[in-house]
């Protein structure tokens, strides 16, 4: 039996699906289910039970033994959210749960954390243990995804296994829901459908040039690859950077999107919005090298090639999940 949180969300309900596909039929997703705009992204799904978020450890208490790991994919993901009590409960407080309730059954856990934790990229990307405590994030979320980072490395007691993921910029199905927070690819699909052009953040930073802007975008299957390796290789616990290890940047993203529509390039420029400015990542590239050294040997998928399953696939047909 494999639990996943989350598993109405983006991530989550993609990687019941890459289950799905690979055999496991026995998983339980573990969500709030009060997210209409959610239905879709698991009731394709085969599974053998769904969980309320607030009585899963209730349940886990119950049914520890048929357990054999934790995903944990949920979170409060909204990165301009203003109500730290929010995530202090969602993001940091429900994951310590998890975290002593996997030392307490005995169960290897595999969580979401996020390369937002790298705030401005000052002190670059790098997984380096040692360095993580002095990450400064920039959001609230960013700043509980650290937190428990932190935490996460500070105990002594610690599950057998564990695997924190820091996931870079990721795209690719079941993130309808996601609105203003989800892909640029998918608002961008959106948009050049309704208006035939695409416009994108101007820079206001002094030395990047708008649309120069450059992000580590990997796609949504890359994500359930490298969990799948973990869960199948439970060796080496600690914190890995998840991305591809190459930055690109919107300019190229956008164009890809065009292509992938064939549709002509239109693209033009607007002012980022005044609350994400001081918030605004303007370069991420994942340093790999760690998650290489334990075995994952891969390759991810190209920004190009990702855009062209997603918009082909997925998108233009409609048959999204």
């Amino acid at each position: 039996m494999i639990v996943v949180t989350g598993a109405a969300g983006f991530i989550g309900s993609y990687i019941v699906g890459k289950l799905n596909r690979e055999g496991f039929k026995d998983v339980v997703l573990v969500d709030k289910y009060d997210d209409p705009l959610k239905f879709q992204n698991y009731q394709t799904k085969t599974y053998s039970e769904m969980v309320d978020r607030d009585d899963f450890f209730e349940w886990l208490a119950a049914n520890e033994k048929f357990v054999q790991i934790i995903i944990h994919m949920g979170a409060r993901t909204d990165t301009v959210g203003q109500e730290p009590e929010i995530y202090q409960k969602l993001n940091l407080d429900y994951s310590q749960k998890i975290w002593k309730a996997c030392i307490q059954y005995g169960l290897p856990l595999i969580y979401a954390s996020s390369a937002s934790t790298y705030g401005d990229g000052s002190l670059g990307f790098d997984d380096e243990e040692s360095l993580i405590s002095q990450l400064r994030p920039l959001n609230l979320y960013a700043q509980s995804k650290h937190d428990f980072d932190c935490w996460a490395l500070e105990q002594k007691e610690q599950p057998y296994f564990w695997a924190g993921l820091k996931f870079f910029n990721v795209f690719g199905p079941n993130e309808y829901h996601k609105e203003r927070m989800a892909s640029v690819i998918l608002q961008a699909f959106y948009t050049i459908n309704e208006k035939g052009r695409m416009d994108l953040f101007r820079s206001h930073h002094p030395v990047i040039k708008d649309g120069e802007q450059a992000r580590d975008f990997i796609y949504v299957e890359d994500i359930a690859k490298v969990i799948l390796f973990f869960m199948n290789n439970r060796q080496n616990s600690g914190i890995y950077n998840v991305g591809t290890g190459e930055a690109r940047t919107y300019l190229s993203l956008t164009k890809a999107v065009f292509k992938s529509m064939k549709k002509a390039e239109n693209i033009g420029f607007v002012d980022t919005p005044a609350d994400l400015r001081g918030k605004y990542q303007y370069y991420t590239c994942a340093n790999i090298q760690k998650l290489r050294s334990v075995g994952y040997s891969e390759s991810f998928c190209s920004l190009e090639d990702g855009i062209e399953d997603y918009v082909t696939n997925y998108l233009i047909p409609g048959n999204r999940y």
